[in-house]
């Protein structure tokens, strides 16, 4: 998969290292998502670069769970992880946990403590925070700073014990409590936290914090290369100082830091996204608005699309935010390529053909005076299911006298340049007749209910015999065939393209018109549509099959390429 080569500086990294036998030509490195929510786009980048790297220079990649804090880490979450890894198209080499280190993460921080370089310490969190200090402001050691390390490992180890009570003690590494860095002023190794673990169980009264597991993790699974995002770039040091202080049972790994992924009109922190859950604005993390992988995959995005706007993105140093309808680019080019194209008519109009013919020789017009429901004669047109893919082969789909059209397709009173159906007008019926309407029907209100028109029965596949013109061509669904179904249209779940920007909360920028639910009319082949399938429907979008409901359809994107024209007005 060619795509998901990463970034040149990183892989430029890599050659250099082969080149110079750092770790013998062996290239190792890990995703390592924290099992406590699904995973979303900004997800996507990562595993793309981690495994890319891996692959494009035949290493491996392993998945590897930080769980590390007990309380808010479920099974189910590892579970849907490990699930939108494989749908993405990876296979890693070995799937672990931080949790099957928690010994030799121990043993190595008693280690630390022997040599007088971690101590254990019994102040509150607010106070250890205070005393820190910030930039420019120089930090208070902890009066337990100096305990003995034979103090130190008795406390240690009565704290594994269970014998204090959660947040009463925790372990520092000793580093330097003036560094410029923050992440150096003696920061937390272990606290006490008595939450029920989901693989260890109530073994442990102790964790690891994510800057003691990660590293260690990494020097013991044998890790080379070990990429984060950029926010950790101030952990880079605390990362070599625990390696350079330990007896490694693998060379040292290196830790590189890239550009997270941010797009506009969207927020992937968990914490936000489990609110928009909690508050009933979505109905889950597989709502089709979330940018959650289960989410864009409910709503039709190919993995193949999520991959190469990842690769198209690239890793670098510098963060960015892209614009939501460059992902939508890659999704429509993807799906144009390979979606099955269909008829769905979403706000329909009837369109009745008054000259058709009916089984016992008259008109419709005709036949509708004594059965206002007479369709007439059925007939079946074949129509390519993929214009882009002859391989694809035809379908059949019915046609009779009375049809749906879209209610935008038809103007009584016309614009200027709408080339499609008003009264008087000709267009084209995609792959049927042409169609000229004479005449409306409506109702109390004076809304139009149906349109009456004629057809030219010489223009069977929607050429006239005699050359004439036509502007329009418009899609359609017989009225005697058609299914119903439920459509779900979207729009961006925030209204404003850096959502907080202005208030601070997110959640202030919400788009009380994300989804429009419609009452649609199908083509019949749509009723044999499987959960996940999607298809084009002409001259609107795609749309994927609801994964549980049958009937129901996602809108994945539009047919117009927003993107295209957000480059051209940049230009």
């Amino acid at each position: 998969m060619t795509e998901t080569t990463a970034g040149d500086f990183i892989a430029d990294a890599v050659r250099a290292d082969n080149a110079t036998g750092t770790y013998k030509g062996r290239v190792q490195t890990r995703f390592p998502p924290e099992p406590n929510g699904y995973l979303h786009i900004g997800h996507a980048k990562a595993i793309t670069a981690d495994f890319g790297i891996a692959e494009q220079f035949g290493g491996v990649c392993n998945l590897r769970f930080d769980d590390t804090n007990p309380d808010t880490e479920d099974v189910e979450y590892v579970e849907a992880i490990i699930d939108d890894i494989a749908w993405l198209g990876f296979s890693p080499a070995k799937v672990l946990y931080a949790s099957d280190y928690f010994q030799a993460l121990y043993d190595w921080a008693e280690a630390l403590i022997v040599n007088g370089l971690a101590y254990v310490d019994d102040q509150d969190q607010e106070t250890i925070s205070v005393q820190r200090g910030g930039y420019g402001k120089p930090g208070v050691e902890s009066p337990y700073r100096n305990r003995t390390p034979e103090e130190n490992l008795d406390l240690f180890r009565r704290m594994r014990d269970g014998q204090f009570a959660d947040g009463e003690k925790v372990v520092r590494a000793k580093v330097d409590m003036q560094s410029d860095n923050m992440q150096m002023r003696d920061p937390v190794m272990y606290r006490i936290r008595r939450g029920h673990h989901h693989r260890t169980g109530d073994q442990w009264v102790i964790y690891p914090t994510y800057d003691w597991a990660h590293g260690q993790s990494d020097a013991l699974e044998g890790v080379t290369h070990s990429m984060c995002t950029l926010e950790f770039v101030s952990h880079h040091d605390l990362y070599d100082w625990f390696l350079n202080h330990l007896e490694l049972p693998y060379d040292k790994p290196q830790q590189f830091e890239f550009a997270r992924l941010e797009l506009t009109h969207t927020v992937t922190s968990k914490r936000k996204l489990r609110q928009l859950i909690e508050d009933g604005i979505v109905t889950g993390w597989d709502d089709p608005r979330m940018p959650t992988l289960q989410g864009l995959r409910r709503r039709g995005y190919p993995a193949s699309a999520i991959r190469a706007f990842c690769a198209n993105v690239g890793v670098n140093k510098t963060n960015s935010r892209h614009s939501l309808e460059e992902l939508e680019a890659f999704v429509r080019t993807d799906l144009n390529r390979v979606a099955q194209r269909r008829m769905g008519v979403l706000h329909p109009l009837k369109l009745v053909i008054d000259n058709w013919p009916t089984e016992d020789g008259r008109t419709l017009a005709e036949a509708r005076q004594e059965n206002p429901d007479a369709v007439g004669v059925a007939q079946f047109f074949e129509v390519a299911n993929n214009p882009e893919n002859s391989e694809d082969g035809t379908r059949q789909v019915p046609f009779a006298g009375q049809i749906w059209i879209e209610e935008e397709d038809f103007a009584e009173v016309p614009p200027p340049k709408f080339f499609r159906l008003s009264v008087g007008k000709e267009v084209r019926l995609r792959g049927a007749y042409l169609v000229t309407a004479t005449g409306v029907v409506k109702d109390e209100s004076g809304r139009v209910v149906e349109v009456h028109a004629t057809y030219d029965p010489a223009s069977q596949g929607g050429n006239a015999p005699d050359g004439r013109k036509v502007k329009s061509t418009m899609h359609w669904v017989s009225a005697a065939h058609g299914l119903d179904a439920e459509v779900r249209l979207y729009d961006h779940l925030f209204a404003t393209e850096i959502p907080g920007e202005t208030t601070g909360d997110p959640l202030d920028d919400l788009n009380p018109h994300s989804l429009d639910i419609v009452s649609a009319k199908v083509e019949p082949e749509l009723g044999k549509a499987r959960p996940g399938d999607v298809v084009q429907f002409e001259r609107v979008g795609y749309f994927a099959a609801d994964k549980d409901v049958p009937m129901v359809f996602h809108r994945t994107v539009g047919l117009k390429d927003e993107w295209a024209a957000l480059q051209k007005r940049a230009a």
